[in-house]
C-alpha cells in the first residue's frame, strides 16, 4: 500500500472520527438540554396553575377535567382578593415584623461575629464550637417552651412575640463570621496600632469589605419573616397583628366552609410577587455572599 493511500485513509479516519465525536456532543447537549427543559416545565408549572386558577370564575375552576386557560379572564379577582383578605393590613404587618427583626438581627450578628472572628477572650473556641451545636437540634423542639415564655411574659398578640424570638441565628452568625475571618488579620493589627477603637474598625473596614454577605443576610430574613406561619399563628392570630401567610388561610371561606379557591389563587399571587422580585433581581448577591464565606454544598 502507497504511502498516499496510507494518507488519505488516515485523513479519511480522522474526518470520521471528527464527525462521531460532534455527533456525540450535539447528542449529548441536546440530551442535557432537554432534561432542564422538562425539570423547568416541572418546577414553574404550579406557578403557571396558581395564574391561570387566579384568573377563572369559581364555577370554571370546579370543571372536570380542569381548563389549562380560562374561557373567561377575571382581573377582578385580584381586587377582590385584595379587600377580601385586607391585604394592606396585612401587608403592612408583615413590614413592620420583617424590617425590624432584619435590622435587629443585622446588628446582633455584626457584633456576634466580629467577637468570634477578631477578639480574643477565653473559651471562645468552644463557646463557638457549643453555639454551632445548637444549630443541629430542630426548632420546633423550641417551640412549647418559647409559647411558654411569652406566655408568662405577656407578650401574645403584640409585635414583640413576633420579633424578638428570633432575632439571633447562629446560621448568620457563623457566615458572617467565616466571611469575616477571611479579612486578613494584619488590617485589624495596623488599626490597633494607630489608636482605631474596634467599633470604628468594623464600622470602617469590616463591614464594608463584608458587604454582600450583609446583604444575603438581610434578604434571607427578610423572607424568612415573610414566610413565616407556624409561629405566627399560634402566638399573634388577632386581626391587628396577623401576618400575611396567616391572613391568607382562612379569609376566603364562607359561612358554609366553602372556599372561594380563584379568588384565594388571586392573593396567593399577590403574595408571592414581592419574592419573585426579590429572587430575579436579587439572586446574585445571595450567591455572592454565600461563596464569599467559603460555604459550599
Amino acid at each position: 500500500m502507497s504511502q498516499n493511500t496510507m494518507q488519505v485513509m488516515s485523513a479519511q479516519n480522522m474526518r470520521k472520527t471528527s464527525t462521531r465525536q460532534k455527533i456525540t456532543r450535539v447528542l449529548s447537549q441536546t440530551g442535557v438540554y432537554a432534561f432542564l427543559g422538562l425539570m423547568a416545565a416541572v418546577v414553574l408549572f404550579p406557578f403557571y396553575w396558581m395564574i391561570i386558577s387566579s384568573l377563572k370564575s369559581l364555577a370554571e375552576y370546579r370543571l372536570s377535567p380542569p381548563t389549562f386557560w380560562p374561557t373567561q379572564v377575571l382581573i377582578s379577582n385580584y381586587s377582590e382578593a385584595f379587600t377580601t383578605a385586607s391585604l394592606g393590613m396585612l401587608f403592612k404587618n408583615t413590614m413592620i415584623v420583617g424590617i425590624v427583626s432584619t435590622l435587629l438581627s443585622l446588628v446582633i450578628t455584626i457584633f456576634t461575629a466580629f467577637a468570634f472572628a477578631r477578639l480574643e477572650f477565653k473559651g471562645k473556641e468552644l463557646l463557638f464550637a457549643l453555639l454551632l451545636a445548637t444549630m443541629m437540634i430542630p426548632g420546633e423542639l423550641f417551640t412549647i417552651t418559647n409559647f411558654a415564655t411569652v406566655t408568662n411574659l405577656g407578650w401574645r398578640n403584640t409585635y414583640h412575640v413576633l420579633i424578638i424570638p428570633f432575632l439571633v441565628s447562629v446560621f448568620y452568625i457563623y457566615l458572617l463570621r467565616q466571611n469575616f475571618m477571611q479579612i486578613p488579620n494584619e488590617l485589624y493589627l495596623a488599626a490597633k496600632v494607630d489608636g482605631t477603637s474596634d467599633l470604628k474598625y468594623l464600622w470602617k473596614v469590616m463591614v464594608p469589605l463584608s458587604l454582600p454577605t450583609l446583604i444575603s443576610i438581610t434578604i434571607l430574613k427578610m423572607m424568612g419573616a415573610w414566610n413565616s406561619y407556624i409561629w405566627p399563628r399560634l402566638v399573634a392570630n388577632d386581626e391587628a397583628h396577623r401576618l400575611i401567610t396567616n391572613g391568607l388561610r382562612n379569609a376566603f371561606t364562607d359561612t358554609t366552609g366553602d372556599v372561594n379557591y380563584p379568588v384565594q389563587m388571586a392573593a396567593v399571587a399577590l403574595v408571592s410577587l414581592p419574592l419573585f422580585l426579590v429572587f430575579v433581581f436579587l439572586r446574585k448577591y445571595i450567591m455572592s455572599g454565600v461563596s464569599r464565606s467559603g460555604i459550599k454544598g
